[in-house]
This record gives structure tokens, sequence and C-alpha cells, in this order.
């Protein structure tokens, strides 16, 4: 198993960082609020520990799990210490309102992010269509993600495999449009017409 650091302590961070010190992963709990970057690491036990905000994250593979409206700001008080990581976005960029996504048209948060980065930084689309709470309760869910290394994409396909999903390849980076569109739908019909966030999306083979 690798070291996996996860930047974030919030509801995603948690479930994300749950499942990878159940498969065994050493994780890395990374936060501006150290206090609550403890707290979540201490919850976990299996050796989980903190990392320092801004230094050099201990594990090749980095969750980003902020917010959106968050995302640039961290990336950048990183600087170059993301240089040469796998860098998981699990954002979505919808609008507070639900009226669309904030990103310029025919961009995604993915992409957006990986503009910030440094050179040789890898990014890959992952997490966003799946709810925290839905992924703490385990299962096999189906997780869609997008990326345009293939030696990236098999290295994430292999550690969401470990956390007991099914690993699903969109296709490259650009995907990442299509998945926080995807996001986007599944927030506005928890709210409207489904009236419970207790849904996961899946890909029926018949």
């Amino acid at each position: 198993m690798s070291t996996i650091s996860i930047i974030g302590s919030g509801g995603m961070a948690a479930a994300i960082a749950g499942r990878s010190a159940k498969a065994g992963h050493a994780v890395e709990v990374i936060g501006r609020d150290t206090a609550k970057a403890k707290a979540l690491a201490d919850k976990l036990g299996s050796g989980a520990r903190t990392g320092t905000y801004g230094a050099v994250p201990a594990g090749d593979i980095v969750i980003l799990a902020v917010p959106y409206s968050s995302a640039a700001a961290v990336v950048a008080d990183y600087g170059g210490a993301l240089g040469g990581k796998v860098i998981i976005d699990i954002t979505n960029s919808a609008a507070p309102d639900l009226s669309g996504l904030l990103t310029p048209d025919g961009s995604s948060g993915a992409q957006e992010i990986a503009k910030g980065l440094p050179g040789g930084t890898q990014v890959v689309k992952a997490f966003n269509t799946i709810f925290g709470h839905v992924l703490a309760k385990g299962g096999r869910l189906d997780a869609f993600f997008a990326a345009d290394d293939a030696k990236v994409k098999e290295r994430v396909s292999t550690f969401l495999e470990s956390l007991g999903l099914r690993p699903l390849d969109v296709g490259g980076l650009h995907m990442a449009q299509s998945l926080e569109a995807l996001g986007l739908m599944m927030i506005s019909l928890a709210k409207n017409g489904a009236g419970t966030w207790d849904f996961a999306m899946r890909v029926d083979v018949g």
C-alpha cells in the first residue's frame, strides 16, 4: 500500500481518509486548521498522521478535498511543493444557487486548478460524483474519473479499486467538464426530484 495525503478535513476528506485507512494505506491529513486535521487523524487511528500545510506532502497521491472556491488559493499556497505529485481533484464547481458551473465555457474546475500547478503535476478528476456520507457508508460504488496520462490513470484506478470502489475511466481531463455537470445534476436531483441525498450513480451493463 502507499501513503495518501489529503488536503482538507471536512466530510468528504473524512470519508476518503476512512476508506483509505481501512484499505491499509498510510494517511496524512493536512489542513489550515491544524486542530481539525489532527482530530481527523486521531479518529482514523491506523497510524494516520497530520502534515504541515504548504509543505511537500508525504504521499505521491494527493487528494485536494477543499471547496472549489478555495482550491486556487490552496494551490497557490503550496506553490512548487506539489510538483510531480498526482493530484486528485474532488471539487464540484457548481454555483451556490445551482444555476450552472462557475468555470469558464469549455473548461472545468479540474482544468482551472491544473493551470496553477507546477509542471510535471498530473491532475485527475474523481470522487465528485459520490456524496461524502454515501462514500462513508461503504459498499462498492461506481467511481468515475478522468485524466490525460495513461500510467496515472492506471495508478488511480488501482487506488480506487483498493477502496472497494469500481473505477470507471471516462476519458481525458477535458471530461471533467461532464463530471462536474453530473455533480451539479446530482445536487439538483437531491434537492428536487429525489428528495434525498442517499443515492449514488451506477452504470449497469446488460
